[in-house]
């Protein structure tokens, strides 16, 4: 089973008053099956999600709608996510599927190959020098936004996953 990272994003910025930027969470996980990675990475992109959704009303209602802190926890206190999208929306004319796939799906870190070429001259015994072209595949780290939960992104990133064999 081969090593992926997932990184989820969690905040757009650093929160007021606050001197750190962006937090994250990373993680290298090894797992018994493909299924069982799959299923962990889908959970860690939806907790992304959940919490970026929670963090940006939440410092949406501190910032824009002037409520403290404690003010604005006390408001979000058993909401639903229909019910932060409808806060943001009808309150501060936000539509949350409009914010960037960075923090709505947090960050992906896969391993892509990608071909590189280069002229190269040579001189063969006997010959005049010339110049060659060669390629070679080499793997590079891709930092991927995108829905990771359905099958497109596995039937695009085949080589992720190896056979359970």
């Amino acid at each position: 089973m081969g090593k992926v990272m997932s990184t989820a994003l969690s905040s757009k910025g650093p929160p007021t008053g606050s001197k750190e930027g962006p937090g994250f969470d990373g993680r290298v996980v090894l797992y018994p099956s493909n299924h069982n990675l799959r299923d962990y990475l889908s959970w860690r992109q939806a907790d992304c999600h959940i919490n970026n959704l929670y963090n940006t009303v939440f410092w949406t209602l501190v910032q824009r709608g002037g409520l403290s802190t404690s003010q604005a926890e006390d408001r979000l206190k058993g909401t639903l996510a229909a019910d932060k999208n409808e806060i943001l929306f009808s309150e501060f004319n936000i539509n949350y599927n409009n914010e960037s796939p960075l923090h709505r799906k947090g960050t992906t870190l896969v391993w892509e190959k990608t071909d590189e070429s280069t002229t190269k001259k040579i001189k063969l015994p006997q010959e005049e020098e010339k110049e060659i072209t060669v390629t070679r595949t080499r793997k590079k780290i891709a930092a991927l936004t995108c829905d990771i939960i359905g099958d497109e992104f596995w039937e695009e990133h085949p080589d992720i996953l190896e056979n359970d064999s």
